[in-house]
């Protein structure tokens, strides 16, 4: 099979089949049945239209230009240096890079980055940005200088296209660098976790769940923390209750994330061919449903909120409880995978 039904193949899946739903009876079944691409069906079923496939990941040097009728897009995808609330020391002088990737049609010609509000650090008003073809991605970096006096600081950026125009980043208007000096409080940094690059070799154990690895990847505390409060401020806004989290969900949900980020596709069922919510069972936990995302927080929000069927079961109101996973792989054609595990 080519690369390219490969990666149509991996497209329709996160177009169509980002939805898996457990249907549970009274009477346990060996095999459960699942509803994949639907609504539990106790709900009707409006047909869904057919959507034009996002643009193949660049894979070579692409000729930069631009079509009059191209529209600009933008997601970012990792922090590649300095994570939010790293520790710097007062005064030191350091590289802030971002990694971000053209979601638009236009190619990213004369784009620069401009300083925005937030502590300053002596960064420049504004720099320039390399140029990226559409669908490719690139990092983006400036020069920093610590502040010398202890606490938590924040420096605020947005994207221009070469007429000046500030670009969105997903949802968001500005990105930002976040760092702590001395005892200013903050988290730290999630290290990055290497993996084996033999196939077959199981590099990583979640609780009792083996994955094979062929790449490295990272977590990222901060985006799980993230989405769960973007997640329940949408139920919050609904009249619904939010949704506490489980452990035995967030096991599953992460160990199925790296496996998309460490194997390099998108889908619900396993690298190794398990079924559709094998993890989650794995654990221990019967009657979920289950959604996917790439990108960041706000990116994965935005995917479903434009979706009324993922939508829908972001505001199920029969749902208690949920497990967040994320995992980043700079040598994926998406970056960085979210999974979520519903359930009651």
């Amino acid at each position: 099979m080519t690369k390219n039904i490969f990666l149509t193949f991996l497209l329709s899946m996160f177009l169509t089949s980002c939805i898996t739903v457990l249907v549970q009876t009274a009477t346990p079944q060996s095999a459960p049945h699942f509803v994949t691409a639907t609504l539990p069906p106790t709900k009707e079923v409006t047909p869904r239209p057919t959507r034009t496939p996002l643009p193949a990941p660049s894979t070579g040097t692409a000729v930069l230009t631009k079509s009059v009728k191209c529209k600009d897009g933008a997601v970012l995808l990792e922090d590649v240096t300095i994570p939010d609330n790293s520790k710097v020391p007062a005064g030191k002088i350091f590289t802030k890079t971002w990694k971000f990737k053209n979601t638009g049609t236009c190619a990213w010609t004369g784009f620069t980055i401009h300083y925005v509000t937030g502590e300053r650090m002596n960064a420049l008003e504004s720099a320039p940005v390399p140029g990226t073809a559409a669908g490719g991605t690139v990092d983006i970096s400036i020069d920093l200088t610590a502040p010398a006096n202890d606490g938590a600081y924040a420096t605020y950026f947005s994207l221009h296209n070469a007429a000046g125009e500030s670009i969105a980043i997903g949802a968001e208007k500005t990105f930002y660098v976040k760092v702590i000096v001395g005892a200013g409080s903050g988290g730290t940094p999630v290290p990055t976790r290497s993996s084996s690059t033999s196939p077959g070799t199981p590099a990583v154990s979640i609780g009792n769940i083996n994955i094979n690895c062929k790449y490295s990847y990272s977590e990222n505390a901060g985006y799980v923390q993230e989405l769960t409060s973007l997640i329940n401020q949408a139920r919050r806004n609904a009249g619904l209750p939010a949704l506490s989290l489980n452990p035995l969900l967030t096991q599953a949900a992460q160990g199925h994330s790296i496996d998309m980020a460490c194997n390099n596709f998108l889908g619900h069922e396993g690298s190794d061919g398990s079924s559709i919510g094998a993890l989650v069972r794995e654990v221990g936990y019967i009657g979920f449903m289950e959604i996917i995302a790439i990108g960041t927080p706000q990116n994965a929000m935005d995917q479903w909120a434009a979706d009324p069927p993922h939508w829908e079961l972001v505001l199920d109101a029969g749902v208690t409880e949920m497990g967040i996973g994320y995992a980043y792989n700079a040598d994926s054609d998406y970056g960085g995978y979210f999974t979520v595990d519903m359930g009651r």
